[in-house]
């Protein structure tokens, strides 16, 4: 059986030998994951798998994920301000079966988020990573008692981190302050608007917030964390709208999962749609008093924006892998020249990306008839033909470099303010520096004011993937219009099976419009933001806008993509027609006999509106690996 999602691992493993480090992907490592066979949904669309189709994701891991918690947190905590001491060991390995995945707080990735969203699987919480999350709970009261003003804690959040909300040791009355404000906070950033998010996204999101929190510094009490783990296992799916975040953490989202947790608003339950209350005693669960710095740790995270930069990232990577394939058996149906491709002309300008898409390219054209002479061959293709390595090839390092560094944002903690177990200040550390830090009987460490909230290393990467994708349209739109000019490939005209029949003469017009709105989501997102918060908030990314005007342009590419395999078929079964024995190359061939299976040749005129859908689900479908 073939896995739907098993593509990426193979592209990138017949890859790895050729590419520069710069252009690859982390390391990899197995992780299986079955789906439920359910129909998959994506945000702004559906997609209808076939039943045998599992959602099968092979994980990769960040490079340092085997490390002992002592050398790699020591490494990158210190930073001229202190040294790790005290700090138990990670497990270094990850527990994952066919249908479970467990949570260390390292080593998450895309792959394994595609699982859980989409395939539903339910994930389990590493012993290690929840005595991190004790530790910096423990850590953040004992700060309290000490009297340091913590933000979120004891002191307000956003222009009230003026406002004191309690002083001193954690009292009965100063729990109940702290409870008090807690859920106030949730309550009164669940503020919205538009279309209610998706389940799928819901559980991205979830099952990333539940891994930054395993990382350990985010201060929460480890019931939060039981609580993600049980909403994704019981299949709580927290009611929520999708517009509402500038881009700097998404609170005004997320804090519909703490109001859920709480008990409050409405939750997806069973395929139901019911009070949360409602779901959480049928769950058997009860409702989450948060206390501390829970309503912080629930809602401040960039975790509904990195879902969906998740989702485009792992949508991207197949349409790439299968454009490879629409465009190989567009230039056989162009009768194209396979010169640009060849090994010795990438390697005089041996840019690593281009020369993987380029052989990626011949290894679906093997013994193809374009590797013998042919009389009516064009010296020189149109420039949609000759730069699709590049084209394709640039596009496919950009959301490579994306998945990097969105990789480093789903196993980091963007908390702040942060508390860090187990660290100290370095000797002769300024007294600014020692103010943050913490010594409590066995509790030490430091519980520091961050801006790990800012989300723009990878939003920008983003941005220059959705740029690509841009290209990546233009030149497919372009391509097809040629497959159905008689000039470029000597057979009729729109590709007609005789000489009443319209053909596709009118169907171009679909590729424009959707390459008119492609251009339009490929352009960044400018943000220039107007202070809110009393004027402390005074910048924005627009993340979240971003990510979705990139998924939204994938899946207009899946049909732009469609409509010239349309093309390419067409045009190369027509060749066939006239030359029964005309060799195509072995990925190519493939294709062709796997969309026939769909769309059948056009033999006269017919609503064409059915082929293009079926051609979109073809490609959703279809393996992308080499």
């Amino acid at each position: 059986m073939k896995y739907a999602a098993l593509w990426a691992v193979l592209f990138f493993a017949a890859c790895a030998s050729n590419a520069r480090s710069e252009d690859l992907p982390p390391a990899q490592r197995p992780a299986a994951v079955l789906a439920d066979g359910a129909a998959n949904r994506g945000f702004g669309y559906s997609i209808a798998l076939d039943d045998h189709t599992a959602a099968m994701g092979a994980a990769n891991t960040m490079a340092s994920g085997n490390a002992s918690e002592s050398t790699a947190r020591a490494s990158t905590r210190s930073g001229g301000v202190g040294e790790a001491v005290g700090v138990s060991p990670q497990t270094g390995q990850r527990s994952e079966t066919a249908d479970t995945l467990t949570l260390d707080g390292s080593g998450l990735t895309v792959p394994e988020i595609i699982a859980v969203a989409r395939g539903n699987i339910p994930v389990t919480l590493d012993p290690a990573a929840m005595k991190r999350v004790q530790q910096s709970f423990d850590l953040l009261l004992a700060a309290a008692q000490q009297g340091i003003p913590v933000y979120g804690l004891n002191r307000g959040v956003g222009e009230n981190k003026d406002k004191t909300i309690f002083s001193g040791a954690i009292t009965p009355e100063a729990r109940q302050l702290s409870e008090k404000f807690n859920a106030n906070n949730l309550r009164a950033t669940s503020a919205g608007a538009g279309p209610e998010a998706p389940q799928d996204l819901v559980r991205a999101l979830m099952v990333i917030r539940l891994n930054t929190i395993l990382v350990g510094d985010s201060g929460a009490r480890p019931e939060v964390a039981e609580r993600y783990r049980d909403f994704l296992n019981l299949r709580i799916y927290p009611v929520m709208p999708t517009r509402a975040s500038v881009g700097e953490a998404d609170i005004t989202l997320l804090a519909h999962i703490g109001l859920a947790m709480m008990g409050e608003g409405n939750v997806i339950y069973n395929g139901r749609r019911m009070p949360a209350s409602a779901a959480l005693k049928d769950a058997g669960l009860k409702p989450l008093v948060p206390f501390a710095k829970d309503s912080l740790v629930i809602m401040s995270s960039n975790a509904y924006a990195a879902a969906l930069a998740a989702f485009a990232v792992h949508d991207a990577e197949h349409l790439l892998a299968v454009s490879r394939k629409v465009v190989a058996l567009s230039l056989e149906g162009l009768n194209g020249n396979i010169a640009p491709y060849l090994p010795a002309v990438n390697q005089i300008r041996p840019y690593a990306a281009t020369g993987r898409a380029a052989a990626g390219m011949l290894a679906e054209l093997k013994g193809s008839y374009l590797w013998q002479p042919s009389e009516q061959r064009a010296l020189q293709d149109p420039l949609s033909f000759r730069t699709a390595s590049y084209v394709l090839g640039t596009a496919e390092k950009e959301v490579g470099r994306l998945k990097k560094l969105l990789e480093i944002q789903i196993n980091s903690s963007d908390d702040n303010p942060a508390s860090i177990p187990g660290i100290a200040p370095l000797p002769g550390a300024p007294d600014q520096v020692r103010f943050y830090y913490v010594t409590s009987g066995p509790v030490r460490g430091a519980v520091i004011p961050t801006a790990n909230f800012e989300p723009l290393p990878w939003v920008m990467p983003l941005a220059s993937l959705g740029i690509a994708l841009g290209r990546v349209s233009a030149a497919s739109v372009a391509r097809t219009v040629r497959l159905g000019t008689p000039e470029f490939t000597h057979l009729s005209r729109f590709l007609s099976p005789d000489d009443t029949t319209l053909a596709y003469s009118a169907v171009q017009k679909v590729s424009d419009e959707l390459d008119l709105e492609n251009q339009e989501l490929s352009q960044p997102v400018l943000r220039n933001p107007i202070p809110i918060a009393g004027d402390i908030e005074d910048m924005g990314t627009g993340s979240a806008f971003a990510a979705e005007r990139v998924l939204r342009l994938v899946d207009n590419l899946y049909y732009v993509t469609g409509l010239e395999l349309m093309h390419a078929a067409q045009a190369v079964s027509l060749r066939l027609r006239a030359s029964p024995g005309l060799a195509l190359g072995k990925g190519t061939g493939a294709l062709l006999q796997g969309f026939r299976q769909r769309v059948p040749f056009l033999d006269r005129d017919r609503p064409l509106t059915p082929d293009i859908q079926a051609s979109y689900q073809f490609l959703r479908q279809l393996d992308g690996g080499l």
